[in-house]
């Protein structure tokens, strides 16, 4: 999903003993390319993204959690799997929307 939408973000930090979740939209994809083939390994999160009203959500969407996040054979391969923390955190659009915001009311950046 963050593969195709640029303003999406991985959070990156250190993986803790959590497993990640997904949705029945999400069910079966790798989080990192969103191929539908050959899960090898579970997908861990950090502390953070797994506490409070975020535990047992989507990792991608942060819907109902229903199975347990796998990533590809291929992405264990290249060892993407070791990047961090793979929970999407959306801080881009809140950046697009102040922008567009500005440009609604016409103000502009004090530089």
């Amino acid at each position: 999903m963050a593969r195709h939408h640029r303003d999406l973000m991985f959070c990156r930090q250190l993986p803790g003993i959590a497993v990640g979740s997904l949705c029945e939209k999400c069910d079966g994809k790798c989080i990192i390319c969103d191929s539908l083939v050959q899960p090898e390994k579970l997908v861990r999160i950090c502390d953070e993204c797994n506490f409070g009203s975020h535990q047992g959500r989507c990792i991608v969407c942060n819907g109902k959690g229903v199975s347990d996040a796998h990533y590809c054979r291929e992405c264990t391969r290249l060892e993407k799997d070791r990047d961090g923390c793979p929970k999407i955190v959306n801080i881009g659009s809140a950046r697009a929307g102040l922008f567009y915001e500005r440009k609604k009311y016409g103000d502009k950046k004090d530089t």
